[in-house]
């Protein structure tokens, strides 16, 4: 869906390192009797509350010295006045110790970061929650200055001590849960909005996701991206136009109650159910992945965002349960990104922007569409992007036909696909064949038909279907079966030569079988005297462009000459080069990329 190029998400999904910069230019570590941290938040006369609380709760030791680096951010006192009154306290001593004790450790973490080496992303501080041993994570922003959680600031950086660094914040990081992290993280922000549309009254779902209630929760969180992909395949612009409850439905598939299910505890085939009911199951075989009820994997890009109710993984995809698939109306775009075994059709529209014309409600399309393997085989080991634009639209379209023709209302003939002509209005011509399966201008067969769209229908095809040639027709419809045998058996290699572009364009007037049944077929080189008789090189004239007395010279030298209107059921009569009148012009305008075909019910003679 546009869907493995979006794995590449953002910086802020990029874990922070909390080693120390060894840059030249850098600060280094104190020499031996500079304050330790301890020593700093002593003497800080705007960290008393946070050393009181270091003292109650015995922290004290790990920031008076030694070996190793920390880096602490560090709380104002009017930092945890707020944070004492927004929690009901009136004191630090009716803070819980235990909950204190963890509240401070949230603020800690593992290795000396200064400020300058701090990048958007997360890091562990040593604090733990409640849902699990695991410690918490922090997602620090550098956006805009550097905040914590998105609740904390630093207001002064780089306060060194001998065994680490202190940064100065303006709020206490309080213990994180999902909703915090959710609201924190900019790459969240639509799952934010998602959760507040799908809130009711009786069902809050930033609360439930913040509270404790039926916690631990393991949630598997979309980007933006994500659901950027989602509003496409349902060919809406915004949340807006989605139905609450269809969000509901949505949001609660991507939680797994009562369970902190970290990376570690995924494998191969597990299997959970949801919050709404329906399974999940994970896929390690090819990177980690989710399975839902569709039939594209969403890719778990960061795992293990621990928090003090729960673990979120951002995941690059929208799960859509069954309950959903049955209710939502897809666009052809969308259906093509639900599809798995289409994502290389999915690039192609994307790299040519036809994705926005097959989202659109307000057209209907038939699309034959090629699976990843048909496009392997059509690029060939080339990349998409190493073919012209233009080109690869141009090829698209010629998968497409308008209206909507599901498999019974197709029928042996041709029909008009959207890629055209040249430079001109004119659209290709597109022959399927319903004499085995069904088969499109003989290069490509319907393996899965009467995939219904909103705005359409799809058809899954084994092949992509070339820009056809003049010769592309000639063996594709059975009609001239016997005009391509000859073409193949004739002493000049009319194969390759109406194949390419050189003489080009081609107008050929094409004999049906049964006009080669009324003759005997000459030897070569007659033939190909024949064969050159039945083509005008460097013309494409189409049947709006013949007129009555029209005399146009062939490939092989002698005239045929156009009589308007045709006898009888003949669209236009012919006379060929050895003067024999009546033939009759059948069909016409069935348009290749090289040239144009006209069908004729008798083969045309030379001069002698």
């Amino acid at each position: 869906m546009k869907f493995l190029s979006k794995l590449l998400l953002l910086a802020i999904f990029v874990t922070a390192s909390v080693s120390c910069s060894d840059d030249d230019d850098a600060p280094v570590t104190p020499p031996s009797g500079d304050p330790t941290i301890a020593d700093l938040v002593t003497e800080n006369d705007q960290f008393s509350s946070l050393l009181a609380a270091l003292e109650r709760t015995n922290l004290v030791t790990p920031f008076v010295g030694g070996s190793g680096n920390l880096t602490v951010f560090a709380p104002t006192n009017n930092a945890f006045n707020a944070f004492l009154q927004d929690n009901g306290f009136s004191s630090l001593e009716e803070v819980p110790e235990d909950l204190l004790s963890e509240v401070l450790l949230n603020h800690v973490v593992n290795g000396r970061i200064l400020a300058a080496d701090l990048s958007t992303g997360y890091v562990n501080s040593l604090g733990k929650g409640g849902a699990s041993e695991a410690e918490l994570s922090l997602f620090i922003n550098t956006e805009n200055g550097v905040t914590v959680n998105g609740v904390s600031s630093v207001t002064t950086p780089d306060i060194v001590a001998t065994n680490g660094v202190v940064h100065e914040v303006d709020a206490v990081i309080g213990l994180p849960s999902v909703v915090t992290q959710a609201l924190a993280n900019p790459e969240f922000s639509t799952l934010v909005a998602a959760l507040q549309r799908a809130s009711t009254e009786t069902t809050n779902y930033v609360d439930i996701l913040s509270g404790s209630a039926s916690s631990p929760f393991t949630v598997f969180a979309p980007t933006n991206a994500a659901f950027e992909d989602l509003l496409a395949a349902l060919g809406v612009q915004s949340l807006e136009e989605v139905a609450p409850e269809t969000l509901a439905t949505v949001l609660e598939y991507h939680v797994i109650a009562e369970s902190n299910v970290r990376s570690g505890d995924l494998s191969t085939g597990l299997s959970a159910i949801t919050l709404q009911g329906e399974d999940l199951v994970f896929d390690l075989s090819d990177g980690a992945q989710i399975s839902d009820a569709s039939t594209v994997n969403a890719n778990i890009a960061v795992v293990d965002v621990q928090t003090n109710n729960g673990v979120v993984h951002a995941i690059d995809k929208v799960l859509l349960p069954n309950e959903i698939l049955d209710a939502i109306d897809p666009t052809i775009a969308g259906l093509a990104m639900m599809n798995d075994d289409l994502s290389s059709l999915v690039a192609a529209l994307e790299y040519t922007g036809l994705n926005e014309a097959l989202a659109d409600r307000a057209e209907e399309y038939t699309v034959f569409a090629p699976t990843n393997a048909a496009f392997a085989t059509f690029l060939d080991g080339a990349a998409l992007e190493d073919l012209p634009v233009e080109v690869v639209t141009q090829v698209l379209l010629n998968h497409v036909l308008t209206g909507t023709a599901l498999s019974t209302d197709l029928s042996t003939s041709y029909t008009n696909s959207l890629a055209t002509y040249g430079d001109t209005d004119d659209n290709l011509s597109f022959y399927i064949n319903l004499d085995d399966g069904v088969r499109l201008n003989g290069v490509s067969s319907v393996t899965v038909a009467d995939n219904e769209a909103a705005n359409g229908v799809v058809h899954i095809v084994d092949a992509v279907i070339t820009l056809p040639t003049v010769v592309t027709f000639a063996t594709a419809d059975p009609n001239f079966s016997a005009l391509a045998g000859a073409l193949q058996a004739a002493d000049t290699d009319f194969v390759n030569v109406l194949s390419g572009t050189a003489n080009s364009p081609f107008t050929v007037f094409a004999p049906v079988n049964s006009a080669f049944d009324a003759i005997t077929v000459p030897g070569e080189p007659a033939l190909s005297a024949v064969l050159s008789h039945h083509v005008i090189a460097e013309s494409n004239i189409r049947s709006g462009d013949l007129t009555d007395g029209a005399i146009v010279e062939s490939f092989e030298g002698s005239d045929i000459t156009v009589t308007l209107p045709g006898t009888g059921e003949n669209i236009a009569d012919l006379t060929d080069g050895a003067g024999n009148t009546g033939i009759g012009v059948i069909a016409v305008d069935v348009q290749a990329t090289n040239g144009v075909i006209h069908a004729i019910n008798t083969v045309l003679l030379p001069a002698e």
